[in-house]
């Protein structure tokens, strides 16, 4: 019998929860603990420390909070004049600042027991949701804990220990969650809860046992005790994944697949023959990390990462060569249509007449480029079937089309696999099925991913970074502009106008279509209220598209200046055409969503003015600004916003302004982000994959158990000698979990 985490046992950890707290087990599993077992991993949110007294001052209007503090004054019972209801308020205190308890009860014998609890100079930790009444922050209800028992030993036991505070839920509060806990936890012993972290393993890393680690975690005699179960935990959560990672990554080393060796004087030399730059030193070292796994009979899977502009597609054509050179065909996955069309541009032009094989005017030793999506139809499409099919296509580029059964290759040899595109589990078979052998893999990724995500989710993939800018790329300068200073809005449009004087375009950046749109309408200022504070402040809805555009055509600052738009909702031929004409300056400036944030490259485009910019990622606005400066004029990108100075957002575009690392700026939004559940979302109800781990602060705990999981796998692919680690990873992959890593 198995339950959440893992663990394997039969005394009764699979026990439903509602077994052992009927009255609220449906409640414990609306928090998704339905087991007995799980309870023991539903860990404590935070420790209270009853000796230290809570910065009352620094509480968030609307945030659960759990407060110690010590009881000022109570009013003593109260009845309301108009319907006669009870209650009790007081007033608790940190010695700097005040907070209002009410207590309201439905008999007088209730409202008395809260009067004689709340005596002046009690202490004790006050849990509820920080409200707004009558000009003054409030706790309404809230669970009270205190530290003065009757028991003097018990008295003295609360002040030492740290009390656990897990995270509650309306008609669960942490007390309730403890007294559960303990009724799972007191009666274990050495070995009821087998261990997935191997012995050696817990030896090499002074780990301790499970056992112990779950008790210090739910009942700490100190702040070490915790602490050091904590992190142990951590540990664990790190190994479960990465041995699932490695052992993946095993199982894809034993397949066998068909070198792919260079071949001296066939396609891929022409081609870096006639290359009319110089590779980047990343590029070259990147393509000799590539060329030699391509040539093992081992299949490659390899992640690469680049910033926009940094030379991917280079890298991955001069594989596709190599492959095709040595019999194979490459397929290139992308996620859009507009992507896929622009990539088969992309290499066609990169190609010359290297692309143009068997037809007229192409180079004797060349081959072709083919295009399927679902908008390829007729006569295109039945060709574009006919060249992957008899092998004439040695590159065929498309979307999902590229998997349905119609369409079959000659000799697949490389899935090359562009942007947020991902393989289901489906999908992966269906492409396995078109190929011989299992083919090799080049993911590419145009958002960098931080190390330790990477670690994470893509542990079964090799990875190489490309950070450096080929040569003749310009620089982009990024500016924020306060959107309530007339003064600079003119100027921004002054600025606009000076760009498309000097033969560059402009897109300008909306978050909405029009102004009617729900999506953003109902935003507000995203920096939270304190107890000195009564609310956010609403602002304006976010600028849409269509007004915008009109705005623009009777801005003095842009008379005479074409402006157009392009968003989601044009038909195809409306979109090529607005494309058409912002590429040849017909319509210098264009006015659009972010569909122009990949698919999109207009080498003049050389201003950027994205509005409510901080209502956009972090990732999205680099990627935006990505758009411009990538022909020899230097870009300039402008933040428009009316964050409040100072607040969340506000610091989030001056990051944005301060760097072009995309790396940097990864890692900063995955910090601000708290990067939630890494391994995607649960299903509903469900419990999150990583309860403890967290991607941005453990880097270096992940990587130790990266290098201990892939030990033990080498020792042991498939985990035959560690039951409980095999039953702990099949539990991590529960529902859409493990869906998430196939697609990864």
């Amino acid at each position: 019998m198995r339950y959440a985490d893992g663990v394997t046992r039969a005394a009764g950890l699979d026990r439903p929860v509602g077994s052992l707290v009927p009255r609220t087990g449906p409640k414990f599993e609306a928090l998704g603990v339905r087991t007995a077992g799980d309870l023991l991993r539903y860990y404590p949110r935070r420790y209270a420390d009853p000796s230290r007294l809570t910065d009352i001052a620094g509480l968030v209007i609307d945030e659960k909070v759990s407060v110690v503090a010590e009881v000022r004054s109570c009013s003593g019972v109260l009845r309301a004049r108009s319907s006669g209801k009870l209650r009790v308020e007081a007033q608790v205190t940190d010695g700097r600042s005040v907070l209002h308890l009410a207590f309201f009860a439905q008999r007088e014998h209730m409202a008395k027991r809260f009067v004689q609890e709340l005596r002046p100079g009690r202490r004790g930790l006050f849990t509820g949701k920080v409200g707004w009444f009558n000009g003054r922050a409030q706790l309404a209800n809230p669970e009270a804990v205190w530290f003065d028992a009757d028991d003097e030993g018990a008295a003295l036991e609360h002040a030492a220990r740290p009390l656990p505070v897990y995270p509650a839920s309306a008609g669960l509060d942490s007390a309730r969650i403890a007294t559960a806990v303990q009724l799972v936890l007191d009666p274990l012993r050495d070995g009821d809860v087998p261990d997935p972290v191997p012995a050696q393993v817990r030896d090499a890393r002074g780990l301790g046992d499970l056992l112990p680690a779950l008790r210090a975690i739910h009942r700490p005699e100190t702040e070490e005790d915790w602490r050091a179960a904590r992190r142990r935990q951590r540990y664990e959560e790190a190994f479960v994944l990465q041995a699932e990672l490695a052992r993946r990554r095993a199982r894809a080393a034993a397949q066998p697949a068909v070198a792919r060796p260079h071949v001296p004087g066939g396609l891929l030399d022409a081609f870096d023959e006639r290359l009319p730059f110089t590779l980047t030193a990343g590029q070259r070292t990147v393509g000799e990390q590539v060329a030699a796994e391509l040539a093992q009979p081992v299949p490659m899977q390899r992640l690469l990462q680049g910033e926009v502009g940094s030379g991917k597609t280079v890298v991955a054509l001069r594989a596709m060569l190599q492959v095709v050179d040595s019999g194979g065909q490459a397929a290139l996955l992308a996620p859009t249509e507009v992507l896929a069309a622009q990539h088969a541009r992309s290499l066609r032009a990169m190609l010359g007449d290297l692309a143009g094989g068997g037809m007229l005017g192409g180079a004797d030793q060349g081959t072709r480029v083919a295009l399927l999506t679902g908008s390829v139809t007729g006569a295109a499409r039945k060709q574009a079937l006919l060249d992957a099919a008899s092998g004439a296509a040695g590159i065929v580029v498309g979307t999902h089309a590229l998997l349905e059964k119609t369409v079959q290759f000659a000799e697949l040899g490389l899935v090359v696999v562009d942007e947020q595109h991902r393989f289901g589990v489906e999908q992966r078979d269906a492409l396995r099925a078109k190929a011989s052998a299992q083919p090799h893999l080049l993911a590419m990724t145009a958002t960098p991913i931080p190390r330790t995500v990477a670690m994470t989710v893509f542990g079964d993939l090799e990875t190489s970074v490309l950070d450096e800018l080929p040569a003749g790329r310009s620089p982009i300068t990024t500016f924020v502009v306060p959107a309530h200073l007339p003064t600079w809005m003119s100027r921004t449009w002054a600025r606009v106008r000076e760009e498309v004087a000097r033969g560059g375009r402009a897109y300008v950046v909306c978050p909405r279509i029009t102004g009617d749109d729900a999506d953003g309408a109902d935003l507000v200022a995203d920096e939270p209220a304190t107890l000195g504070d009564q609310g956010a402040t609403p602002r304006r809805p976010p600028r849409a598209v269509l007004e915008v555009v009109e705005e623009l055509r009777s801005l003095p600052e842009l008379a005479g200046v074409g402006v157009g738009m392009l968003h989601g909702r044009l038909a195809p031929e409306e979109k090529d055409r607005a494309l058409a004409d912002f590429a040849s300056g017909a319509v210098p400036v264009l006015v659009s969503t972010t569909v122009v944030e990949v698919g999109v490259d207009v080498p003049e485009a050389t201003a950027m003015v994205i509005l409510d910019a901080d209502l956009f990622g972090v990732s999205q606005l680099h990627q935006l600004r990505g758009r411009v400066g990538r022909g020899s004029a230097p870009g300039v990108c402008l933040l428009v916003s009316g964050a409040q100075e100072g607040g969340p957002g506000h610091e989030r575009l001056r990051t944005v302004a301060a760097t072009l690392d995309g790396f940097a700026l990864a890692a900063f939004d995955l910090e601000q982000r708290r990067e939630g559940d890494v391994l995607g979302a649960s299903q509903s109800g469900g419990s999150t994959s990583l309860r403890l781990l967290r991607v941005t602060r453990d880097g270096d705990l992940i990587e130790q158990a990266r290098a201990d999981a892939r030990a033990v796998v080498e020792q042991d692919p498939e985990l035959e000698s560690y039951p409980a680690l095999r039953d702990a990873i099949e539990a991590l992959l529960a529902g859409e979990r493990e869906e998430f890593l196939d697609r990864a």
